[in-house]
C-alpha cells in the first residue's frame, strides 16, 4: 500500500469534508430571520453555501480515490476523523459547546481510529 498517498488523500478528504460542513453552517446561519422562498433564495445565492457545495463535490471524488486505496472497513473508520475536526471547528467558529459526553465520544472515535491505524 502507498502509505504517503493514502495519508495525503485522507487529509484532503478530511479538509474538504470539514470545510464543506463549516461553510454550509455559516451560509445557513445567514438565512436566519427569513421565511419561505426568501430564505431559500438567500441561501442559494450565498457564496458560503456555494463554496460548501463545491467542497462536497470535490470530497466525493477524493473519497472515491481514498476507497480505491484502502479496504472499505478501514477507509470508513479512518474517515470518521472528520467528525472530530467538524466538532472542533463548530467550537472555534460558532461557539458550540463541547459537553462531557461529546468529548468522551470524540476520545472514543480517536481511540478507534488509532486502533485501526495500528493494524496497517
Amino acid at each position: 500500500m502507498h502509505t504517503h498517498l493514502v495519508a495525503l488523500v485522507l487529509a484532503l478528504n478530511v479538509l474538504l469534508d470539514t470545510a464543506g460542513h463549516v461553510l454550509l453552517k455559516a451560509g445557513a446561519a445567514k438565512g436566519d430571520g427569513l421565511k419561505g422562498i426568501a430564505r431559500w433564495r438567500a441561501l442559494a445565492s450565498d457564496p458560503s453555501m456555494l463554496l460548501g457545495l463545491v467542497c462536497f463535490c470535490g470530497e466525493f471524488f477524493v473519497w472515491l480515490a481514498f476507497l480505491a486505496l484502502v479496504p472499505l472497513s478501514v477507509g470508513v473508520l479512518l474517515g470518521m476523523i472528520s467528525v472530530v475536526t467538524i466538532m472542533v471547528c463548530g467550537r472555534l467558529f460558532f461557539g458550540e459547546r463541547l459537553t462531557r459526553r461529546r468529548i468522551i465520544g470524540v476520545a472514543l472515535i480517536l481511540l478507534g481510529i488509532a486502533l485501526v491505524g495500528m493494524q496497517q
